[in-house]
């Protein structure tokens, strides 16, 4: 009896404190699962209600059904609008096209007739009188005689290349 209490005095003072904490983890633990399994309702009252209230049930499926029928109701209409807007584009894009083709047969240029086009399908599909604003006659920002790479009417800004040979850093 005398051997024993020498290595549990000799345990104790080497890991006493790691063992105090891991019984109070233990502890915590147990009350938290012990309150998670009273806290639970059991399993047979769920299953009494959900067979006392049937109707309820079936309220909810038809009510659900309801709703996933007007959903697909409005995106039916939703593919509809969008198809019929896309034959709508076509038919003007195949317009635009014979338009192009007698234009080019009348040896006209078929790009300011294809704006023009385009002009009026905008003006015919906006609702407001807006009238587009020509661009008044602007001036070039730099004269004529100015050219970047003859170095000549730049101003103080000009590049010259570096010096050849080895370079001075170090």
């Amino acid at each position: 009896l005398r051997l024993v209490p020498v290595p549990v005095g000799s345990l104790l003072s080497s890991y006493g404190w790691y063992i105090l904490l891991a019984a109070v983890a233990i502890y915590l633990l147990i009350q938290k699962i012990s309150q998670g399994l009273a806290a639970r309702p059991s399993g047979q009252s769920g299953a009494a209600d959900a067979a006392v209230e049937p109707d309820v049930v079936v309220r909810r499926q038809e009510a659900l059904a309801a709703a996933r029928l007007r959903m697909q109701e409005e995106l039916n209409a939703q593919a509809e609008r969008y198809k019929e807007k896309q034959r709508q584009l076509e038919e003007e894009k195949r317009r635009q096209k014979i338009a192009m083709w007698e234009s080019m047969q009348e040896g006209k240029s078929y790009k300011g007739n294809l704006k023009l086009n385009q002009q009026e399908v905008e003006s015919g599909a906006s609702t407001s009188s807006a009238v587009p604003k020509s661009k008044p006659n602007k001036k070039p920002l730099r004269g004529d005689g100015y050219n970047p790479l003859s170095g000549e009417g730049g101003g103080t800004c000009s590049w010259r290349p570096g010096r050849r040979g080895p370079s001075a850093g170090g």
